[in-house]
């Protein structure tokens, strides 16, 4: 009985596992729970032949020819083949894992709540500036197996890791890590904040003092992870509340840095393309990360000064009728909203509402701050929402049934010189396919009006 690696999920990250595996030269079983799939569908999506499958329901004879299930992130190892793998002890390894076990060259790990795509994709450009070889992977598109076998000795590799990814690593081992802030996200899968927290720590896991951890100083959390980890790992801080004696931060519209006992400029705020406080920080994180890499400080500036918003978060779209509208689908969580918010300037028309991760939303109400003149809410959790909205003495709010409907009520609402804000706080599932699809639906709705 010839043993083989068990892929779990047919998604991004599952076909670049198999493809990697295959290319290795390893034996194959690609499995997935939908029994409804077809065999010539998957060998389309994964580009070649001979691959075995199991679909449906995992079965004994599959499991007892595994010696290693790659798991996909969104798979929840609680799940219940994941746990009859494990008991069977079959080992379940991440898929981030499995790249970093054939991968070359030095990796930037990126993890957090908010902000992980811009500053994975602002690291990811630097780097693509600074070195002759360089890839962005992970949680931003692009499966890190995808791209393993492409890595030389001379490859920095830039990271964007979820928390599914990290939990199922072994020796993952970046030389540079990055943990941007922990607020509440995924309770429905991790349970608790500590939880939560604990696997978002994981990215420093096999990290010594060769290393470089960069850390949010205003991250309660992480101001105490950062101390734990003094002498193992070297830590990076940055901050955009406080002047910091060593470390990255924002003061007077300028971001700067503390080193040595010297201050250096980096970058005017008013230069860079990206709003916010909260893209601040996303900036110093991306800084922080380049300098332990050994970049020169010309590439970076000259990088921040040509970087551009990432889709879908506080993109803007257009302005219709004087109206600016603006997509922040990737705002799938309540701080990521709340940032949203506060990064408008003006009288906002805001859409949320969507998929319940058991989130709580007084935080969000508490940012309106007057400036949300009316909230339209969609989804699975307009309900609770509305709930919250009169417990904080809220009443302009209102319930449409589809995304469209909810652009042509804020659109007849909004004022010249308003904004229209699409920031959820909530995920897409149940009525969109992922915060993409969601955020290219509101864009193409917006163009044509």
């Amino acid at each position: 009985m010839e043993k083989a690696t068990l892929v779990a999920g047919a998604g991004i990250s599952g076909i670049g596992a198999a493809r990697l595996l295959h290319d290795a030269g390893e034996p194959v079983i690609l499995y997935d729970s939908n029994a409804s799939l077809s065999h010539e569908a998957l060998t389309e999506r994964l580009g070649f032949e001979g691959c075995e499958y199991a679909l449906g329901d995992l079965t004994d004879e599959v499991i007892a020819r595994a010696k290693e299930c790659i798991i996909s992130p969104g798979i929840d190892p609680e799940t219940l083949f994941v746990v009859r793998l494990r008991e069977a002890g079959v080992p379940v390894t991440s898929e981030i894992e499995l790249a970093y076990r054939y991968a070359k060259g030095k990796l930037i790990a990126i993890t957090g709540t908010n902000g992980k795509t811009t500053t994975t994709a602002l690291v990811g450009q630097i780097m693509a500036n600074a070195f002759p070889s360089a890839f962005t992977v992970g949680n931003i598109g692009t499966a890190y197996t995808a791209k393993a076998l492409e890595t030389t000795d001379e490859t920095v590799t830039t990271a964007e890791c979820s928390s599914f990814q990290l939990e199922a690593i072994r020796d993952f081992h970046p030389q540079v890590s990055a943990i941007l802030n922990i607020t509440p996200d995924h309770l429905n899968r991790h349970h608790t904040m500590e939880e939560y927290a604990r696997v978002k720590e994981l990215v420093t896991k096999n990290q010594g003092p060769e290393d470089a951890c960069v850390l949010n100083f205003e991250d309660d959390r992480l101001r105490a992870f950062g101390e734990s980890l003094a002498g193992r790992v070297k830590v990076v801080w940055f901050s955009s509340q406080r002047v910091l004696e060593d470390g990255l931060f924002v003061q007077n519209g300028c971001i700067r840095l503390a080193q040595g006992g010297q201050v250096t400029d980096v970058i005017r705020t008013d230069e860079l393309n990206i709003l916010g406080t909260h893209n601040h920080e996303n900036v110093c994180a991306a800084v922080g990360c380049a300098l332990s890499m050994g970049v020169s400080m010309d590439i970076i500036r000259q990088t921040l000064k040509e970087f551009q918003a990432v889709p879908h978060r506080i993109e803007f779209v257009g302005e219709k009728s004087g109206v600016k509208y603006y997509n922040d689908s990737k705002g799938t969580n309540v701080d990521a909203a709340i940032r949203g918010i506060r990064a408008m300037s003006v009288p906002t028309v805001l859409i949320g509402g969507g998929y319940d991760k058991g989130a709580t939303y007084d935080e969000w109400f508490d940012a309106f701050d007057g400036k949300v003149k009316l909230l339209i809410l969609i989804g699975q959790t307009r309900e609770k929402i509305a709930a919250c909205a009169k417990a904080h003495g809220f009443a302009d709010y209102r319930f449409a049934e589809s995304l469209e409907e909810a652009v042509d009520m804020a659109a007849a609402a909004a004022q010249p010189g308003w904004a229209v804000l699409l920031s959820p706080a909530c995920a897409s599932w149940g009525m969109f396919k992922n915060y993409e699809e969601r955020g290219d639906i509101f864009r193409a709705l917006v163009q044509k009006r």
